[in-house]
């Protein structure tokens, strides 16, 4: 079997084998050393609750999570400005000025987080609610920026902050959900899941060849 047969195979068993079953092939496979972490990537598209202060904002990024034998890396970078909902309701001065909207950013990295099966604080999903494994990690961000230097709310306290990865039964992870459910961090993007969609991989004619 050629290399890119070999890739072709190992996408298809990514999204087809509950991702614990991908890490115990995993381990089983590099016995003398650390296996690969699974990694997923994907988007952030969401509002937070219309009481943050300065609020509600629009939510806009990308994401990523490697999932390892024991522990999970995730990392987040959005932008955010005031939302539509916001400017009709006057919550920032002049609706026809858009650098009253405050855009900015942030950067979220939660590093050797834990692998957790409680999805107690995992949203539920409708009219189609997931069905598949869910992922759940939970940790204490190591690092919020805001705008590239610490964020306000970051030098208050630490935050806790939930992930949880789900899907149904043609992708078993198709969606994804990250919660601050508790710490300084809930003032600024509230206490409610921020939504986002996992990309699925993709493969490229122009690699589709032996070296």
């Amino acid at each position: 079997m050629s290399r890119i047969q070999n890739r072709r195979l190992l996408v298809r068993l990514l999204w087809t084998i509950p991702v614990l079953s991908i890490v115990a092939l995993a381990v089983a496979q590099h016995p003398f050393g650390p296996p690969p972490p699974v990694h997923f990537a994907g988007l952030v598209n969401d509002y937070t609750p219309s009481n943050v202060s300065g609020g509600p904002y629009e939510m806009r990024g990308i994401w990523s999570l490697d999932v390892f034998h024991d522990y999970a890396d995730f990392s987040v970078t959005i932008n955010m400005e005031v939302s539509d909902y916001g400017v009709t309701t006057g919550s920032i001065k002049d609706p026809t000025m858009p650098p009253d909207r405050g855009a900015h950013t942030h950067l979220i990295s939660l590093t050797h987080a834990t692998i957790s099966t409680d999805t107690s604080h995992c949203p539920a999903y409708n009219p189609a609610p997931t069905s598949g494994p869910v992922i759940v990690v939970t940790g204490q961000p190591q690092i919020i920026t805001g705008n590239g230097g610490p964020a306000p709310f970051q030098l208050k306290g630490p935050s806790t902050l939930w992930v949880c990865l789900a899907g149904g039964t043609t992708l078993p992870f198709s969606n994804l959900a990250f919660t601050f459910t508790d710490g300084p961090a809930t003032g600024h993007f509230g206490s409610y899941p921020i939504h986002g969609v996992v990309l699925q991989p993709q493969e490229k004619d122009h690699e589709d060849h032996d070296h």
